[in-house]
């Protein structure tokens, strides 16, 4: 098992229910591949550099992950067709 960090965005004026959805989802997806989350924050909502779509603001969630290195782009396939996910970013740590 390997670690990463993930960052999710999603649309600033995303809501609380949704954000639990978003980060039940990652919970499920990880149970699949056997992976886990090992600390998770949220950053809060900032000013997005450039307009993505129609928002204009981001709501920034940060998690460390231990996962197996198989897996990785199969994660990478589950968060891009996500559609409540604006942006993510996961690297090695």
């Amino acid at each position: 098992m390997n670690k990463y960090e993930l960052t999710i965005v999603l649309d600033g004026k995303t809501g609380a229910a949704k954000k639990k959805k978003v980060i039940e989802t990652l919970e499920k997806i990880l149970t699949v591949f056997k992976g886990s989350i090992k600390e998770s924050k949220e950053w809060g909502v900032k000013d997005l550099a450039y307009k993505i779509g129609k928002s204009e603001t981001g709501l920034y969630l940060f998690f460390e992950l231990e996962l197996d290195p198989a897996t990785v782009k199969q994660l990478n396939e589950k968060l891009r067709v996500d559609s409540d996910i604006i942006r993510y970013l996961l690297i090695k740590s």
